[in-house]
């Protein structure tokens, strides 16, 4: 007797790479972890950035300056090499929108 489970695949599966520094193309995103043990990682993750947390892309800096989020209820700025230790997945993208 075999037996077979057929899954549905996750809501949302983790796309390999997708970090917070390419929210400007997802606009909303979960956080799955923040990537290290150094003290920026650690703030990053006292400021709220744990798993499951919604992060929303607001707007970026001119000239690839810090990115402007909403999480938790607050606003908070963050430079794009600080952004690349947050992996996240999609939640909704621009290709969503159109």
């Amino acid at each position: 007797m075999q037996l077979s489970l057929n899954r549905a695949p996750p809501l949302n599966p983790p796309q390999k790479g997708l970090t917070l520094a390419d929210l400007p193309q997802v606009l909303l995103a979960q956080v799955v972890e923040v990537e290290g043990e150094c003290a920026i990682c650690k703030r990053l993750k006292e400021l709220g950035f744990t798993p499951g947390t919604e992060v929303r892309f607001e707007r970026q800096a001119p000239f690839g300056g810090p990115l402007i989020l909403t999480l938790r209820g607050y606003q908070l700025a963050l430079r794009p090499k600080e952004a690349r230790l947050v992996k996240i997945t999609s939640i909704s993208s621009l290709g969503d929108i159109r």
